[in-house]
């Protein structure tokens, strides 16, 4: 993958087109970035997707500017970082700063109202789509622990109504572990 000014502008032109079109928050933008980066261009991997939503998630922000962070940074360093960045804010802030102005005669009107509840289901849709993919890709890597991990945090934040903060530091915690452990015996093994 040659990085020139068409690679950083079809890198800007990808996060503006899909921060434009997407409506629902960040979530409704993982399944969108993973079908234009991954299967659509080929300039990641299910599972390097798969890692980005999670460290995107994991992390202060919205996860559709963290995602598009992770991805530029990966794909073209700082430079993709930051056509990524600026691709992905600047239709929101548009978008408000028009939105802004025309404010009151949004407020009353019943049409856009159904709109936006028409929308929410929509966003429902996709997010359980994001769901169930991520669900299928632990699944599909076949490791036990991964599978026992992510069972156990839907079990503590669904039944026991612990607290995701609380759940993603402990998962933080054990990967950071799993981690060290697979280094000490990859290194123990040489």
């Amino acid at each position: 993958m040659k990085r020139n000014f068409l690679f950083y502008l079809k890198l800007f032109w990808s996060t503006f087109t899909l921060s434009a079109f997407t409506i629902g928050g960040g979530y409704v933008i993982v399944p969108l970035m993973r079908q234009k980066f991954v299967q659509k261009y080929n300039w990641l991997s299910e599972a390097e997707m798969l890692d980005i939503t999670a460290i995107a998630q994991s992390s202060p922000g919205a996860i559709a500017v963290n995602a598009s962070i992770l991805v530029g940074y990966k794909l073209a360093g700082i430079p993709g970082a930051i056509m990524t960045i600026i691709g992905t804010i600047l239709p929101p802030l548009v978008i408000i700063s028009v939105i802004s102005v025309f404010y009151l005669a949004f407020k009353e009107n019943e049409i856009v109202h159904a709109v936006l509840w028409g929308l929410q289901v929509a966003v429902c849709a996709v997010i359980s789509d994001v769901v169930v993919s991520m669900v299928a890709g632990v699944i599909k890597n076949k490791k036990l622990v991964n599978i026992i991990i992510m069972a156990t945090a839907f079990v503590l934040a669904f039944f026991f109504k612990v607290n995701v903060f609380f759940i993603i530091l402990a998962c933080g915690a054990l990967g950071a572990l799993m981690g060290l452990y697979k280094k000490y015996r990859k290194e123990s093994d040489n």
